[in-house]
């Protein structure tokens, strides 16, 4: 069913004139009458009779007045649910239990205003690519290995922070006691990362932090999770890992566990945002000015970052 032949019948039926409603809707009066002809043609009734004065409603076009009217609105509301603004931005913050989450709740705490669908698709680079791509999310936090001029040319990137990691401990571990540690310090000593994919973004920067420091990052063995992998940690003299400050991770009471700078250099994670150039949601751009104007620029001196990371990418277009 043509909707501008439904529109131009609530129209006629409202101003009981077939020139008025062409005044109102901009068209002329010929075409107002070929409308409605060709709608009545569709249903198969007439909705109009015309009098001296105008057009009026037949019993048919009586039944049919509310009907049209709410098809009308349902369509308003449609178009009003993805109008720039109008529905929440849709961000995914690769992890809830990580630092781009908590980028995010420091956004939504400065604009509590802005609706936000916070998700966390928890894939691998390239598919978060495809979900920014096809607009399945408008925005998302990604490591980006990609080099800027391999982007498909609608996407957009900018560097918006550097994570410093933490050697975590349990009490009875060697360097348990130390005030911060060096990269050369933890060579010899078991890191466990279980699930650490390779292939992934985070996968390939633990993958350069050992071969450069000659680390050794244990991948193997089950993942139960960062409850386990702490608690793990916690109850053993040999076994440390790795994470953010800003990781805000939740472990059962009891744990004891020591969270120890890494420094001379320290090996930061750089996090990138990407996102449509062509994404007119208005929120978009708040976001964006948000994380630029939070972040410092890319770390230099003491911080360490892999080959691919070496310098931020600037934003195109």
């Amino acid at each position: 069913m043509d909707l501008e032949a439904v529109r131009t019948f609530v129209a006629v039926a409202g101003e009981g004139q077939f020139q008025v409603a062409a005044e109102e809707l901009g068209v002329s009066q010929q075409a107002v009458s070929k409308r409605v002809a060709a709608l009545e043609r569709e249903l198969g009734v007439r909705l109009f009779t015309r009098v001296p004065r105008g057009a009026r409603l037949t019993l048919d076009g009586q039944a049919f007045l509310p009907h049209a009217k709410a098809v009308l609105r349902t369509v308003e509301k449609a178009a009003a649910s993805v109008r720039p603004g109008r529905r929440p931005l849709r961000v995914d913050v690769m992890g809830t239990r990580v630092m781009t989450a908590g980028l995010l709740q420091d956004f939504h705490r400065d604009h509590p205003d802005i609706a936000l669908d916070v998700v966390a698709l928890g894939a691998a680079g390239k598919a978060v690519l495809a979900a920014v791509r096809d607009g399945s999310v408008d925005a998302a936090f990604w490591a980006r290995r990609i080099p800027e001029d391999q982007l498909p040319p609608e996407v957009r990137s900018e560097r918006v922070a550097d994570e410093p990691i933490l050697l975590v401990t349990g009490t009875g571990h060697p360097l348990a006691g130390a005030d911060s540690v060096s990269p050369a310090d933890l060579a010899g000593h078991r890191i466990w990362m279980p699930g650490l994919a390779e292939g992934t973004e985070w996968g390939a920067y633990y993958g350069e932090l050992a071969d450069t420091f000659g680390l050794d990052i244990d991948v193997a063995g089950p993942n139960f999770g960062a409850d386990h992998l702490l608690q793990t940690v916690a109850e053993s003299a040999s076994v440390a890992t790795f994470m953010g400050p800003r990781t805000p991770l939740a472990y059962p009471a009891g744990l004891d566990l020591r969270m120890i700078p890494v420094h001379r250099p320290t090996p930061v994670y750089p996090h990138s945002l990407l996102w449509r150039h062509d994404n007119a949601h208005p929120a978009l751009a708040t976001l964006r000015e948000h994380l630029s104007r939070a972040y410092d620029g890319p770390g230099h001196g003491d911080s360490w970052v892999p080959g691919w990371a070496a310098t931020g990418p600037a934003v195109r277009g």
